[in-house]
């Protein structure tokens, strides 16, 4: 095979090739950006105060969305604001996704990087810098992710800072009968493990094994129903066994890897099953 060798081109400083053109080709092929299995959901997206956003995303498969600016050149204070406001719109205007900033250019500089790590700490802000590579006629795109959206611990990490509860606080949250369903469920999960107790805390009830956190299973009671977060992998059979179950499938939480599950009173006898089925799933993912 002959080697040829590639050519870095500047798409700012290019007679025929724009942001329109890197634009496009982004929405052709989300997975150019490594950010997952993304789904177009809106081009040069009208915002209600000012400009347009270039890109719109969601992942196929939750309620995750990416606000995508593109900058071809330097990234300057102007883009990065914008990126942020867009960021910020969007979040306001659709509070039931959840939401990351995306800022795509062609030469993130090192001041720049560390002024976008400032706000990665209270902001999801994804950076990705873009090479076009020219190879005879042919021109490539790279897209390489330089600052990633910090990931959250999981939830036991969490554990100094959460208030501590008890049952009484939570049935003036929600109600007594709503505990009641949890304390059903906690049933189905001493089956699987006899050293697991409740631990109320003011954010969820979790659980804990000879009094160390261990929260596989979180149950939030409401008003008349109990959400069920349960970390597991996602697995398209188990999907689809939920769903065709009738059991409330909410979504799959991927920032925590957990299944969110809203469970009424007559489900957990309904379903106890499958139920038993996924505690137990997650509990042996967890101890494997």
């Amino acid at each position: 095979m002959k080697y040829v060798k590639p050519i870095k081109i500047s798409l700012k400083n290019h007679s025929e090739l724009n942001e329109k053109w890197v634009q496009d080709r982004i929405a052709e092929d989300p997975s150019l950006l490594g950010l997952g299995d993304l789904v177009l959901k809106d081009k040069e997206r009208l915002q209600p105060t000012a400009g347009r956003l270039d890109l719109l995303f969601q992942e196929s498969e939750s309620s995750h969305r990416y606000e995508v600016e593109i900058q071809l050149g330097k990234t300057d204070e102007a883009h990065i604001i914008r990126t942020i406001e867009y960021w910020d719109i969007e979040r306001k205007r659709y509070p039931q996704y959840e939401h990351t900033a995306v800022i795509v250019a062609e030469d993130i500089t090192s001041r720049f990087l560390n002024v976008i790590s400032l706000f990665n700490g209270s902001i999801p802000l994804v950076a990705i810098q873009m090479q076009a590579i020219q190879t005879g006629e042919q021109i490539s795109l790279v897209f390489t992710t330089v600052l990633g959206e910090r990931q959250l611990g999981p939830v036991e990490e969490d554990e100094e800072v959460q208030e501590p509860a008890d049952r009484a606080y939570w049935e003036e949250r929600s109600n007594k009968a709503t505990v009641a369903i949890a304390d059903q469920l906690f049933e189905i999960l001493k089956l699987i493990n006899s050293n697991l107790s409740l631990r109320y805390l003011k954010g969820y009830i979790g659980l804990a094994v000879n009094g160390k956190p261990n929260n596989f299973v979180l149950f939030r009671p409401k008003k008349t129903w109990v959400l069920v977060e349960v970390r597991l992998e996602q697995s398209p059979d188990l999907q689809t066994k939920l769903e065709e179950a009738g059991l409330g499938l909410m979504e799959y939480e991927h920032k925590w890897g957990r299944y969110r599950i809203r469970v009424a009173k007559d489900d957990v006898k309904k379903h106890e099953a499958l139920i038993q089925e996924l505690f137990k799933a997650s509990h042996d993912q967890l101890a494997s």
